[in-house]
């Protein structure tokens, strides 16, 4: 990574760091917060345990008070759910387990009149095999057949895989199919499930159809969208063998099926689209390329204006690790003239506070993924709570979008022991090896009340949460944190009000002390210090606006723990 500070042998910082940030002028998301909606496990407001848009719109106020700019809401489109709704059916209309596009306009004019904005979750590699296009090519429409990637297979009678390209879910990426008259056919491409066949972006068929999708939500007000796998949506010509490599996340290996050259002109053509309305749309991507570097080509100017920084995803509880990532990630972005974005959690990935309840071993970066690893020692849930107040104070005072994770709000930590019954998640059904899958992040949010549901749907409700909430689920409850001052909720209301109070379009950002387990920063007339140490560390004075914890000596920063000051 790259380092822009000098330090001398006690962590003090010796050189000039400071670096402007954006103007005044700056887009509204330059400085956001968006608080990430996964509907399905937000709010039930119907009473059948499946979240939808009566729970999110009833939730409205909640998340108004808690202080975000902005909601993106996971899929919402009509889906036969084999991947959560990332395997979309129809891209212009609702899943009708979550209401109807009637109330998809009224969510979107209830939160507009709250002040929060509105991102969608486009999802434009792949569809669902129950798409009219999907089910048109299977027939033997040859011009719907176009649209997605079907290729004839190796050997003598077709029956090998046309590469050796293996599922992000695990097995081949390759599905044969049969022909109208029941003889084999040819095989199609699917990165994920064999539910999500992959579309062929060379066809100029899918490059109209995604832009009119675009207008089509632009047009009903949407602020933006997320764009699921940004990187995958070019494959190269060819499709050319992997041979060792079988990382298909790219996490770190370069992988064909990702990060193409094709992708960035793609974009330039949505680019024009979301210029083409006033406000101006904005993107964000979900792009897992091996570096910062790779990641600032989707930020190019006339591209997309953001790209998910996923460092602090692999990130130990560790000041001088942390550092290192907003210096990489600060310098690359601003080299292309984007905007930083921040997060700690999200609904692939084991929750920050379970991450943080455990030691820091060396594998740390890789085993975010890696759900089994997790279970080779107890986990310390108070200190991964008190570690995540710390970590989410530290990132919220950062200049950049960050973005929040449902329920993190809440302190909640990840549910490792779903029963295997219950688990939905095609991760656990379709990889090798055992892996529990996603489903411990995405349990139903306790809302408070009575009853098992814990307030997630409504009283008399008879629909169980549609993934079963753990006995202790309503030890967190939203309700029960209201009244308490010292909750992680009212944590996170008072960092949110303060953001918007200290750092609304401030310039200017340095850091002021580095050491290995202290890092901190001025940003703006605050300064932000973290202790991921033992042993208190000396402040050096000043009014403490706002501190993670309360167990400090006055004019010390406790363990595990964040501050932001004031100096005179």
């Amino acid at each position: 990574m790259l380092h822009l500070d000098i330090t001398d042998a006690a962590g003090t910082l010796t050189g000039s760091q400071s670096q402007v940030d954006p103007t005044p002028t700056s887009p509204w998301w330059a400085d956001a917060v968006v608080y990430q909606v996964y509907i399905r496990s937000f709010a039930d407001g119907s009473g059948d345990g499946i979240g939808d848009l009566a729970g999110l719109r009833a939730r409205i106020p909640y998340l108004a008070e808690l202080g975000v700019d902005a909601i993106w809401i996971n899929p919402w489109y009509p889906s036969p759910q084999a991947d959560a709704g990332y395997d979309v059916a129809d891209y212009r209309d609702i899943e009708p387990d979550y209401g109807t596009l009637a109330e998809a306009d009224l969510l979107l004019a209830e939160a507009h009149d709250a002040g929060i904005k509105v991102i969608l979750d486009i999802v434009p590699n792949h569809t669902s095999d129950h798409h009219a296009w999907f089910q048109a090519a299977l027939a033997g429409d040859e011009a719907a057949r176009a649209r997605y990637i079907f290729r004839p297979g190796k050997g003598e009678a077709g029956e090998i895989e046309p590469n050796d390209w293996k599922s992000i879910f695990g097995g081949p990426a390759w599905t044969r199919t049969n022909n109208p008259d029941g003889t084999p056919g040819e095989w199609y491409l699917h990165l994920f499930a064999r539910e999500q066949p992959d579309l062929d972006w060379e066809n100029p068929e899918v490059v109209a159809e995604f832009q009119d999708i675009l207008r089509f939500w632009f047009d009903r007000g949407v602020d933006g969208f997320r764009i699921d796998v940004a990187h995958g949506l070019s494959k190269p010509e060819g499709l050319p063998d992997a041979g060792e490599i079988t990382g298909l996340t790219q996490h770190d290996v370069p992988h064909p099926a990702w990060d193409n050259e094709g992708v960035h002109e793609i974009y330039r053509g949505w680019r024009k689209v979301a210029d083409g309305y006033d406000p101006e749309r904005v993107f964000v991507a979900e792009a897992w390329v091996p570096s910062n570097e790779r990641l600032a080509r989707y930020l190019r100017p006339d591209e997309l204006h953001t790209a998910f920084q996923f460092d602090f995803l692999r990130a130990p509880f560790d000041a001088s690790y942390m550092k290192s990532v907003v210096d990489d990630a600060r310098a690359t972005v601003a080299a292309a003239g984007g905007t930083t974005t921040w997060v700690l959690s999200n609904h692939d990935v084991v929750r920050h506070v379970t991450r943080y309840a455990r030691s820091q071993p060396d594998h740390y970066v890789e085993s975010v993924w890696d759900r089994l690893r997790w279970h080779e020692e107890p986990a310390d849930i108070a200190l991964g709570v008190r570690r995540a107040r710390a970590a989410s104070m530290f990132i919220l005072g950062l200049p950049g979008t960050v973005y929040l994770y449902q329920g993190e709000e809440l302190g909640l930590p990840e549910v490792e022991d779903v029963p295997d019954e219950a688990r939905q998640d095609p991760v656990f059904r379709i990889r090798p090896a055992g892996d529990i899958g996603r489903d411990g992040c995405r349990i139903p949010l306790p809302w408070g009340g009575d009853g098992d549901a814990t307030g997630f749907s409504p009283a008399g409700a008879t629909g169980q949460p549609w993934l079963p909430q753990p006995a202790n689920w309503s030890e967190f409850n939203a309700a029960d944190q209201e009244s308490d001052p010292d909750s992680v909720l009212n944590l996170y209301r008072a960092a949110l009000r303060l953001r918007r109070d200290q750092f609304a379009d401030v310039t200017g950002f340095e850091w002021v002390h580095t050491s290995d387990d202290v890092a901190a920063f001025r940003h703006g007339d605050v300064e932000v210090w973290l202790n991921t140490g033992s042993t208190p560390v000396a402040l050096p004075g000043g009014e403490v606006l706002l501190a993670s914890a309360h167990d400090a000596q006055p004019g010390f920063l406790a363990p595990a723990s964040a501050a932001w000051l004031r100096r005179s």
